[in-house]
């Protein structure tokens, strides 16, 4: 599963001004409603509920909200990086600067859990956060995204 097959076409905010883990939330579901006709006011919600049962801030200012919907028709991913980290529960202590959402159909098992596994893949990489970090605009950040990861397998 690939990234750009995954990310609305307008989801990249490059430069997302939020004081608290709350107001990206809500930032990411207006956005959401935007790429999927969804209500905001439902994405957020469900976005609250999720991070009820457990932080999803993976650590290293990386954070993962992810929801499933039934209104949803395709998982569609938003990236957004914060003008300035925000303190998100993290499982490091550590304020969170880059986001990716993923909403997916409810029904949408296992390639909910292969999407999470590609972002989580694409996380990893210190050359593929440094230029999330310092990418200029929303062409650039798309670029990164959709860069491929390098392998290294042997």
């Amino acid at each position: 599963m690939n990234i750009e097959d995954m990310l609305a076409r307008d989801g990249i905010i490059s430069r997302l001004h939020a004081d608290d883990k709350k107001q990206a939330l809500q930032a990411l579901a207006l956005k959401a409603e935007q790429a999927t006709g969804m209500q905001a006011q439902e994405v957020y919600a469900a976005l609250l509920q999720r991070e009820r049962l457990s932080s999803t801030g993976l650590g290293r200012g990386i954070a993962i909200p992810h929801v499933k919907l039934s209104g949803v028709k395709a998982i569609t991913c938003l990236f957004a990086r914060l003008n300035q980290p925000v303190q998100y529960d993290s499982h490091d202590g550590e304020p969170v600067d880059l986001l990716f959402f993923l909403l997916a159909p409810e029904q949408a098992g296992g390639d909910h859990l292969k999407a999470l596994a590609r972002i989580s893949r694409l996380v990893r990489d210190p050359a593929t956060l440094e230029g999330l970090r310092s990418a200029k605009d929303a062409d650039g950040l798309r670029r990164v995204l959709t860069k491929p990861i390098a392998s290294h397998a042997a």
